[in-house]
Protein backbone atom coordinates (compact mmCIF):
# COMPACT_ATOMS: atom_id res chain seq x y z
CA UNK A 1 0.00 0.00 0.00
CA UNK A 2 2.86 2.58 1.04
CA UNK A 3 4.75 1.55 -2.31
CA UNK A 4 1.67 2.31 -4.32
CA UNK A 5 1.29 5.77 -1.97
CA UNK A 6 4.66 6.31 -3.17
CA UNK A 7 4.46 5.95 -7.10
CA UNK A 8 1.38 7.94 -7.07
CA UNK A 9 2.77 10.99 -5.52
CA UNK A 10 5.74 10.67 -7.51
CA UNK A 11 3.26 10.70 -11.14
CA UNK A 12 1.80 13.72 -9.84
CA UNK A 13 4.55 15.85 -9.71
CA UNK A 14 6.86 15.17 -12.35
CA UNK A 15 8.70 18.35 -12.74
CA UNK A 16 10.62 18.12 -9.33
CA UNK A 17 12.16 15.54 -10.62
CA UNK A 18 14.05 17.12 -14.01
CA UNK A 19 16.75 19.63 -13.77
CA UNK A 20 16.35 23.29 -14.46
CA UNK A 21 17.48 24.26 -17.92
CA UNK A 22 21.00 25.90 -18.10
CA UNK A 23 21.31 29.76 -18.08
CA UNK A 24 22.31 31.70 -20.92
CA UNK A 25 23.15 35.30 -19.14
CA UNK A 26 23.96 38.27 -21.34
CA UNK A 27 25.56 41.24 -19.55
CA UNK A 28 25.26 44.31 -21.87
CA UNK A 29 24.10 47.68 -22.40
CA UNK A 30 21.65 49.89 -24.12
CA UNK A 31 22.00 47.63 -27.23
CA UNK A 32 21.08 44.50 -25.41
CA UNK A 33 18.86 46.23 -22.79
CA UNK A 34 16.39 47.37 -25.27
CA UNK A 35 17.31 51.27 -25.45
CA UNK A 36 14.10 53.45 -27.10
CA UNK A 37 12.04 50.58 -27.87
CA UNK A 38 9.38 47.91 -26.04
CA UNK A 39 11.28 44.99 -23.93
CA UNK A 40 9.33 42.72 -25.81
CA UNK A 41 11.35 43.93 -29.60
CA UNK A 42 14.33 43.80 -28.13
CA UNK A 43 17.37 41.25 -29.39
CA UNK A 44 17.28 39.34 -26.29
CA UNK A 45 13.56 39.10 -26.16
CA UNK A 46 13.55 37.59 -29.89
CA UNK A 47 16.42 35.32 -28.74
CA UNK A 48 14.10 33.61 -25.40
CA UNK A 49 11.56 33.19 -28.53
CA UNK A 50 13.92 31.53 -31.01
CA UNK A 51 15.30 29.34 -28.35
CA UNK A 52 11.94 27.98 -27.66
CA UNK A 53 11.53 27.35 -31.42
CA UNK A 54 14.69 25.44 -32.27
CA UNK A 55 13.73 23.85 -28.66
CA UNK A 56 16.96 24.98 -26.92
CA UNK A 57 16.40 24.78 -23.26
CA UNK A 58 17.64 27.64 -21.84
CA UNK A 59 16.87 30.10 -19.38
CA UNK A 60 17.77 33.77 -20.37
CA UNK A 61 18.64 36.42 -18.10
CA UNK A 62 19.04 39.57 -19.41
CA UNK A 63 21.31 41.94 -17.24
CA UNK A 64 22.04 44.76 -19.49
CA UNK A 65 21.72 47.91 -17.70
CA UNK A 66 22.07 50.95 -20.69
CA UNK A 67 24.89 53.06 -20.24
CA UNK A 68 27.13 50.59 -18.72
CA UNK A 69 30.44 50.23 -18.91
CA UNK A 70 33.16 47.63 -19.17
CA UNK A 71 34.09 48.84 -16.23
CA UNK A 72 30.30 48.46 -14.89
CA UNK A 73 29.81 45.11 -15.97
CA UNK A 74 33.13 43.82 -14.39
CA UNK A 75 31.85 45.31 -10.61
CA UNK A 76 28.72 43.39 -11.48
CA UNK A 77 29.55 40.12 -12.83
CA UNK A 78 30.49 38.30 -9.76
CA UNK A 79 27.29 38.69 -8.20
CA UNK A 80 25.55 37.39 -11.76
CA UNK A 81 27.76 34.36 -11.88
CA UNK A 82 26.67 33.18 -8.03
CA UNK A 83 23.72 33.90 -8.49
CA UNK A 84 22.99 32.76 -12.12
CA UNK A 85 25.67 29.88 -12.77
CA UNK A 86 25.11 30.43 -16.35
CA UNK A 87 26.62 27.74 -18.94
CA UNK A 88 26.82 30.75 -21.48
CA UNK A 89 27.79 34.15 -21.18
CA UNK A 90 27.25 36.80 -23.72
CA UNK A 91 29.66 39.92 -23.07
CA UNK A 92 28.30 43.09 -24.68
CA UNK A 93 30.30 45.77 -23.37
CA UNK A 94 32.46 48.15 -24.46
CA UNK A 95 30.41 50.53 -26.57
CA UNK A 96 29.97 52.83 -23.61
CA UNK A 97 34.12 53.10 -23.08
CA UNK A 98 34.73 54.05 -26.65
CA UNK A 99 31.97 56.92 -27.18
CA UNK A 100 33.25 58.37 -23.73
CA UNK A 101 36.89 58.18 -24.97
CA UNK A 102 37.99 56.15 -22.19
CA UNK A 103 40.92 54.34 -22.24
CA UNK A 104 41.03 51.64 -24.94
CA UNK A 105 44.00 49.69 -23.02
CA UNK A 106 41.59 49.85 -19.97
CA UNK A 107 39.15 48.45 -21.90
CA UNK A 108 40.74 45.68 -22.98
CA UNK A 109 41.78 44.74 -19.44
CA UNK A 110 38.49 44.66 -18.63
CA UNK A 111 37.14 42.88 -21.29
CA UNK A 112 39.84 40.07 -20.42
CA UNK A 113 39.03 40.16 -16.96
CA UNK A 114 35.15 39.60 -17.92
CA UNK A 115 35.95 36.92 -20.16
CA UNK A 116 38.27 35.28 -17.38
CA UNK A 117 36.02 35.64 -14.52
CA UNK A 118 32.82 33.86 -16.24
CA UNK A 119 35.01 30.87 -17.82
CA UNK A 120 36.57 30.45 -14.03
CA UNK A 121 32.70 30.09 -13.01
CA UNK A 122 32.58 27.78 -15.77
CA UNK A 123 30.86 29.66 -18.53
CA UNK A 124 31.27 29.38 -22.09
CA UNK A 125 32.20 32.73 -23.27
CA UNK A 126 30.86 34.83 -26.19
CA UNK A 127 32.31 38.37 -26.84
CA UNK A 128 30.35 41.05 -29.12
CA UNK A 129 31.63 44.30 -30.39
CA UNK A 130 30.67 47.16 -32.35
CA UNK A 131 31.87 49.85 -34.64
CA UNK A 132 31.98 53.53 -33.62
CA UNK A 133 30.27 56.03 -35.42
CA UNK A 134 32.94 57.79 -38.48
CA UNK A 135 33.49 60.80 -36.53
CA UNK A 136 35.54 59.77 -34.07
CA UNK A 137 37.82 59.24 -37.00
CA UNK A 138 39.37 56.41 -38.64
CA UNK A 139 42.52 55.58 -36.16
CA UNK A 140 40.47 55.69 -32.89
CA UNK A 141 37.86 53.54 -34.64
CA UNK A 142 40.26 51.08 -35.93
CA UNK A 143 42.01 50.62 -32.37
CA UNK A 144 39.04 50.36 -31.30
CA UNK A 145 37.71 47.50 -33.27
CA UNK A 146 41.05 46.25 -32.45
CA UNK A 147 40.78 45.95 -28.57
CA UNK A 148 37.41 43.29 -29.31
CA UNK A 149 39.99 40.85 -31.78
CA UNK A 150 42.57 41.56 -29.66
CA UNK A 151 40.94 40.09 -26.23
CA UNK A 152 38.79 37.52 -28.08
CA UNK A 153 42.00 36.17 -29.60
CA UNK A 154 44.16 36.16 -26.07
CA UNK A 155 41.14 34.02 -24.71
CA UNK A 156 40.49 31.74 -27.30
CA UNK A 157 37.06 33.05 -27.58
CA UNK A 158 34.33 33.67 -30.38
CA UNK A 159 34.01 37.08 -31.76
CA UNK A 160 31.08 38.34 -33.17
CA UNK A 161 32.89 41.82 -34.21
CA UNK A 162 30.02 44.30 -35.54
CA UNK A 163 26.60 43.17 -33.91
CA UNK A 164 24.95 46.27 -35.55
CA UNK A 165 26.46 44.91 -39.08
CA UNK A 166 24.36 46.50 -41.52
CA UNK A 167 22.33 48.51 -39.42
CA UNK A 168 24.25 51.07 -37.71
CA UNK A 169 25.06 52.03 -41.87
CA UNK A 170 21.16 52.69 -42.75
CA UNK A 171 19.54 55.49 -40.71
CA UNK A 172 16.01 54.03 -41.06
CA UNK A 173 17.14 51.23 -38.62
CA UNK A 174 18.30 53.80 -36.08
CA UNK A 175 16.82 55.89 -33.93
CA UNK A 176 17.37 59.78 -33.83
CA UNK A 177 20.03 59.99 -31.50
CA UNK A 178 21.97 57.17 -34.45
CA UNK A 179 23.62 55.48 -31.59
CA UNK A 180 20.82 53.24 -31.05
CA UNK A 181 19.19 50.63 -33.02
CA UNK A 182 14.89 50.21 -33.79
CA UNK A 183 12.73 47.67 -33.22
CA UNK A 184 13.02 46.83 -36.71
CA UNK A 185 16.60 46.50 -36.31
CA UNK A 186 16.39 43.48 -33.48
CA UNK A 187 15.73 40.99 -35.51
CA UNK A 188 18.86 41.49 -37.96
CA UNK A 189 21.05 42.11 -34.37
CA UNK A 190 19.75 38.11 -33.65
CA UNK A 191 20.78 37.59 -37.03
CA UNK A 192 24.31 38.91 -36.94
CA UNK A 193 24.62 36.98 -33.15
CA UNK A 194 23.07 33.98 -33.65
CA UNK A 195 25.41 31.51 -35.62
CA UNK A 196 28.32 32.14 -33.26
CA UNK A 197 25.90 31.58 -30.19
CA UNK A 198 24.18 28.59 -31.01
CA UNK A 199 27.64 26.82 -31.60
CA UNK A 200 28.26 27.88 -27.82
CA UNK A 201 24.52 26.48 -26.72
CA UNK A 202 24.48 23.61 -28.86
CA UNK A 203 28.42 22.45 -27.45
CA UNK A 204 26.46 22.88 -23.92
CA UNK A 205 23.40 20.87 -24.40
CA UNK A 206 23.61 17.12 -23.25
Amino acid sequence: MIRLLLIAALSLCPPLLQAAPPTLLVLGDSLSAGYGIDREQGWVWLLEQRLERQALAYRTVNASVSGDTSAGGLTRLPALLERHHPAVVVIELGANDGLRGLSLERLRANLEALITQARTAGSRVLLLGVRLPPNYGAAYIDRFQAVFHEAAAAHDVPLVAEMLRGIAEDRTLMQPDGLHPTAAAQPRILDNVWPALRTLLVAEQP
